[in-house]
């Protein structure tokens, strides 16, 4: 028997089923076979058509037909790109591209909620500033596009429209609200006093479904179309970061989880309602939250992480691999011999307070850089990009010593796994799991399949353990200040 567990990435949809009896990864797959595109009609935007993800999750479903019986599927689980808009109307027809979470529209739209919601008040209530958060970029279309706007019956967030497409049900969960600055934390509910400001009716919510329980069975004409059972339940869904969290094991508080996609987050667990006042780093309710036993995940995304290093290789580095351009990058010393990248190219960043600053490359000299410089010089701005955003939540009581992380994108190169792990001063653990086996895992705790989480993931091992180089960390250290320098510049 087993479960299944898919992941909505903004580059590829990914699948995965997990022996119940075992806990071991049975297969995997992914769609589609080059990165989905992103729409950027005018800059700073990014939207995706829902139907993509959709279709690209049945191909892959598709492809896991060929190496086990779905048949015998007993749960599914779903983790997804956090913090988009998907809005359907009263046929649950899709109304718009969705939003998705690199996009910068609403950053102004959220900045002034702040302030009129007064600092103090919002930060107490949402944790954070309505941002460019799903709740502010549902606010755009509905001063953007009023014509859609009035047609909406219920907006969501990727992972629920994964859900609805199998189970016909529009369904989502308070930690996925509290991902949209949907949720009052004080008063444990969705959070009336934003909506009330941007005049959005509680009624567009969808049905609010625990995370671990059946949220909806699979429908009989999806089952025989996907080769499933009718019925079996939709019994997890999670944003990506609390999900690639649980995923490692990181439910207790000082547990710290990371990974280094298409964005790069650093994820730590408290039982405490702390908060940046700046919001430069977000708190949201934890996969595993309750208000018995409270658990509060703070998020540190740095947007631009994995998507620099594929825009380098598609760019500068044609016809290399990424293990070829980690032994390019790693021929170079610490410091880049004086370059320095600032990968802020991918949208506004949280970590600095919003602001739309672009990449940058900083001390070229075209008699002694090269193309291995660029390629080092990059990995090193995205370590330091993330260490800087370490440092302020730091100032929150979360502090780095383990940090468990999938053996898996950016951390598959050594020199990236060694420069996080030296500059930061924690010791990383890499472990043989992603976000599509966690959400598969989880479904089997929503299903009441394993009792606990921690039952479900006996079969997590250790693939990695990566120390801090001594001998590097006061090159590393010259090297952020260096970086630290670029930064100043740039935002004054």
């Amino acid at each position: 028997m087993y479960l299944l567990g898919y992941d909505i990435g903004s580059s590829f949809i990914k699948a995965s089923i997990i022996d119940i009896e075992t806990g071991k990864l049975v297969a995997a797959a992914s769609a589609p076979s080059a990165e989905m595109p992103m729409i950027a009609h005018k800059p700073g935007w990014a939207e995706q058509e829902p139907a993509m993800w959709w279709e690209n999750a049945k191909d892959a479903t598709r492809q896991l037909t060929q190496k086990a019986n779905l048949k015998e599927v007993k749960a599914i689980g779903i983790s997804y790109q956090m913090h988009g808009l998907v809005a359907v109307d009263r046929n649950h027809e899709v109304l718009r591209p969705s939003i998705i979470w690199c996009d910068s529209r609403a950053v102004e739209i959220g900045d002034t909620a702040f302030a009129q919601l007064g600092k103090e008040n919002a930060l107490t209530h949402l944790f954070n500033s309505p941002g460019n958060f799903t709740a502010s970029k549902l606010r755009w279309v509905q001063q953007n596009e009023p014509q859609v706007y009035e047609r909406i019956h219920k907006f969501m967030l990727p992972g629920d429209y994964l859900a609805l497409c199998l189970t016909g049900e529009a369904t989502t969960t308070a930690s996925g609200l509290s991902e949209g600055i949907l949720w009052d934390f004080q008063n444990e509910r969705p959070a009336d006093l934003l909506l009330d400001l941007y005049g959005i009716s509680p009624s567009l919510i969808p049905t609010i479904v625990p995370t671990f329980a059946p949220q909806g069975y699979v429908t009989s004409k999806i089952a025989d179309e996907l080769g499933f059972t009718a019925g079996i339940p939709v019994s997890y869904r999670a944003g990506d970061q609390p999900n690639n969290a649980l995923s490692l094991n990181v439910l207790e508080p000082g547990e710290i989880a990371a990974t280094a996609g298409t964005s790069g987050v650093v994820y730590g667990i408290t039982d405490q309602k702390e908060y940046d006042s700046a919001s430069r780093v977000n708190s949201f309710l934890h996969v595993n939250h309750t208000s018995q036993l409270p658990r509060y995940g703070t998020l540190l995304c740095i947007n631009g992480t994995g998507i620099l290093n594929s825009w380098l290789r598609k760019n500068t580095a044609s016809g290399l691999t990424y293990d070829q351009i980690n032994q390019l990058a790693a021929s170079v010393p610490v410091g880049s011999d004086g370059l320095v990248t600032l990968p802020f190219g991918n949208g506004a960043e949280r970590v600095l307070e919003n602001k739309l600053v672009g990449a940058s490359v900083q001390n070229l000299n075209f008699n002694n850089h090269t193309q291995a410089h660029l390629l080092r010089s990059a990995q090193e701005g995205i370590v330091f990009a993330l260490n800087y955003g370490v440092d302020v939540m730091k100032t929150l009581g979360v502090k780095p010593r383990i940090v468990r992380a999938g053996d898996a994108n950016m951390f598959l190169s050594p020199l990236f796994g060694e420069a996080f792990s030296t500059i930061t001063g924690a010791v990383v653990e890499l472990y043989n799991t992603d976000g599509a086996q966690g959400a598969a895992r989880a479904a089997g705790v929503g299903a009441g399949i394993y009792k606990s989480y921690r039952e479900a993931c006996q079969s997590l091992k250790t693939t990695r353990i990566i120390e801090p180089n001594v001998a590097l960390k006061d090159a590393y250290e010259q090297a952020y200040l260096q970086w630290l320098k670029a930064l100043e510049r740039m935002l004054h």
